[in-house]
């Protein structure tokens, strides 16, 4: 059975009214793996090794049409679409384009957008059964984003590498909003920090 959390919000407009949302709590993550044991379950009819070279080769597959300018759309999956950002440190150029700033060089696909079908969405509200796990409030700074900016430089100092974890120990921040900053700072050249490594392996060094 799911879980269901009340999350509070952030007031940006500055109403003064606490407002909140409803999120499924996430209990783990399934893997690669674990998924295609859930696929080849007694009586599927596929077997371990098909299903795995389906999905690998889906993947590909996917990979190479959007790269040739596709949307894909899957029946009861949804709908892919590759996105388009500039490389580090370069800059955007004007909307007529006159001037040589940009090249193919100067961009890369940076994400993919997906548009959930509907079908996929109705499977999973007609198989899901949800029971309230509680309200979760807001990890709220008593730091300026100035003031946590130079914390975190100090600990770098003192410490050579810093990770998310210690980011938040140092401001009072979520994960989720401690990450966000640290990508903030680390893509910003004048914040003085920037990262090494990716997803779970990365930290951030002064620069």
């Amino acid at each position: 059975m799911a879980k269901y959390i009340k999350q509070e919000m952030n007031d940006l407009q500055k109403t003064g009214e606490q407002k909140s949302f409803y999120r499924m709590k996430i209990e783990r993550n399934i893997d690669a793996q674990e998924f295609v044991e859930h696929m080849c379950h007694p009586g599927s009819g596929l077997s371990r090794g098909v299903a795995i070279s389906v999905l690998v080769r889906a993947a590909d597959t996917l990979a190479s049409l959007l790269a040739n300018g596709y949307s894909v759309s899957l029946d009861e999956w949804g709908t892919f679409k590759a996105t388009i950002g500039l490389e580090k440190d370069k800059e955007m150029d004007t909307i007529d384009g006159d001037e040589p700033k940009r090249n193919a060089r100067s961009l890369r696909v940076d994400g993919v957008n997906f548009r959930v079908d509907k079908k996929l969405v109705s499977n999973i509200n007609r198989r899901c059964q949800l029971e309230r796990a509680g309200v979760s409030r807001l990890h709220v700074s008593p730091y300026t984003k100035e003031e946590r900016l130079q914390k975190a430089k100090k600990y770098i100092e003192e410490h050579k590498a810093m990770r998310v974890k210690h980011y938040m120990a140092l401001t009072g921040l979520s994960h989720t909003v401690a990450a966000k900053e640290l990508r903030e700072f680390s893509n910003d050249k004048d914040s003085g920090i920037t990262s090494m490594g990716r997803g779970v392996t990365v930290v951030y060094i002064l620069s």
